[in-house]
């Protein structure tokens, strides 16, 4: 840039102003407020850093003015800068009309620059360019989230694809990149905008193939009633570059979903797979029902029943044993996946499985009921077949809900509840026992909730006051999860065995710091988590 001089060709600065701001595609006036400041900042150099120095280019004209400024401040204001500012008294002296904020100018002579002020020009011209060109990138990218853009690269380093989008550029990093694909310098790259920040270096824009976005992007562009919203995609688990998984549903039921993303042949979802490089894609309908919608995720393989935990966010699902190996897919992709679809963690198990574990546990109800109950095999089998799963189950139900099992009557019923309270009394003996010996204080068992085994559990590890008891959070007693190795691996709670909804576990809590003294019984607060990484992408 020409700044020998700012007597230089007015017309010439003017010229080299619009050549930059079409080069760097920003506004005119942000170059020559760059030169300005540029000039004012040798001048500055030339005149002494003290004085209050300002410069202005005129936008039509070129012409440069450069004013030194005296400004008027109250008489009470300590002056450090006398060549900058005056006191109202002192100028009062010269201008009877002076008043506080009053400015004198003094327009200066042009000057040449000399080496050191051209190169401090440069810099700052560069600098304030560079700056706004930044700021015009991030304004332009920033409302762009969630767009395809095409592109051609522009490097590649270690791994990350730089990418030239005309009026800016974004990179898509190696995790974000469909693996075993490889760009050259100069090919062209279609892309999915999902993050534009602000750094110190520049706007960084993110850019993936990995992300699921990029595939609901390209079936909106090959799929009209994607694109219309008549079919909306609710949800994409990929594994990119090998398989992915995409639940859509219809907003009009005369409108197969599944159908029209796959197109006449397979035309449609090919266009797809062909972007994705043979990516394969299974389409499933979504459902509203969460069990008959991992049911569908599980797809190609058939699901003989579900049963959904909802506390602990888990599923079992039962198949056929020879469809075991299907289900879970080569490296335990197919479950893999429908876990990331679904949202919830899949547990799957064969019908023989299923029933030998239901058969387990007949055989330790009916052994407990024996033993706890003094009452032979028979008599056990018939209380398990009934539904009774505990010795609390039989010991508080109604008693004509015993009597009523055939071969059963009244005296019966009472005797084997009898027996039953008598087995519970014996073991919150025992627990008590138990208690005492680890040192549990009785203020911990006064709190609400607190059962003996409860509180056995919890001096089993170490909280044994109601101030260890109160200084606990959820995670603590329920468990939780944490990536490992790539790996989501969940870590056992104190009161795990007892099955706590994360509601039960913060009552219990807040009702021990209320009996602490730590809150006012009223008062609520809001819980510290304890830190847990959710290994399981959603």
């Amino acid at each position: 840039m020409a700044l020998s001089g700012i007597s230089a060709n007015r017309q010439e600065l003017l010229q080299i102003a619009d050549a930059v701001a079409r080069e760097k595609s920003i506004e005119k006036e942000i170059v020559i407020e760059a030169i300005e400041e540029a000039v004012q900042k040798a001048a500055r150099s030339r005149y002494g850093a003290e004085h209050d120095i300002r410069v202005h280019i005129d936008p039509k004209t070129g012409e440069t003015t450069i004013k030194r400024v005296v400004t008027v401040v109250d008489d009470e204001e300590p002056i450090e800068n006398t060549y900058a500012f005056k006191s109202l008294a002192d100028a009062k002296r010269d201008d009877k009309d002076a008043f506080v904020g009053k400015t004198y100018e003094e327009v200066l002579p042009p000057f040449e620059f000399g080496r050191v002020q051209t190169q401090m020009a440069r810099q700052v011209v560069t600098g304030k360019v560079r700056e706004a060109e930044r700021e015009r990138q991030y304004e332009e990218f920033k409302d762009r989230v969630g767009e395809i853009v095409n592109g051609s690269v522009k490097r590649v380093e270690y791994g990350n694809i730089v990418v030239d989008l005309g009026r800016g550029e974004g990179i898509v990093r190696r995790d974000q990149a469909i693996p075993r694909e490889n760009f050259q310098v100069g090919d062209r790259i279609r892309s999915y905008i999902y993050d534009v920040r602000r750094e110190a270096k520049g706007p960084q824009i993110m850019l993936s193939r990995a992300h699921g976005g990029f595939m609901a992007k390209l079936f909106a562009q090959e799929v009209p009633e994607v694109y219309d919203g008549v079919i909306e995609i609710r949800a994409i688990a990929r594994d990119p570059g090998s398989r992915a998984k995409m639940a859509v549903v219809s907003n009009d039921s005369s409108i197969d979903p599944v159908g029209a993303c796959v197109g006449m042949r397979g035309s449609r979802v090919q266009a797809v797979v062909a972007e994705l490089q043979g990516e394969k894609i299974d389409i499933i309908q979504w459902s509203p029902d969460e069990a008959t919608f991992l049911v569908n995720a599980l797809a190609p393989a058939e699901v003989t029943k579900v049963v959904m935990d909802e506390e602990a966010g888990r599923v079992e699902v039962v198949v056929p044993d020879e469809q075991l190996s299907l289900a879970i897919g080569r490296r335990g992709q197919n479950v893999r996946l429908a876990s990331q679809l679904t949202g919830w963690q899949i547990d799957i198990m064969t019908e023989s499985q299923d029933s030998e574990r239901r058969q387990r546990e007949f055989m330790e109800r009916t052994a407990l009921f024996q033993e706890a109950l003094d009452v032979d095999e028979v008599i056990a089998q018939l209380l398990v077949t009934e539904g009774f799963a505990t010795v609390e189950d039989v010991a508080y139900v109604d008693a004509s809900e015993i009597a009523g099992i055939e071969g059963f009557d009244e005296d019966t019923a009472e005797e084997i509840q009898a027996r039953a309270r008598e087995y519970l009394d014996k073991e919150a003996a025992e627990f008590d026992a138990r208690r005492r010996e680890l040192g549990v204080e009785d203020g911990v068992l006064e709190v609400e909730g607190v059962t003996l085994p409860m509180a056995v559990a919890l001096g089993e590890h170490d909280v044994k006051t109601l101030e260890d008891l109160a200084g606990l959070v959820p995670d603590d007693v329920r468990g939780y999860y944490e990536s490992k190795d790539g790996e989501r691996v969940r870590e056992p709670g104190i009161l795990d065995d007892f099955n706590l909804s994360a509601e039960d576990a913060e009552r219990l809590i807040m009702r021990a710091r209320v009996a602490a003294g730590w809150i006012e019984p009223e008062a609520e607060e809001p819980f510290e988590e304890a830190e847990a990484v959710e290994g399981a992408e959603a």
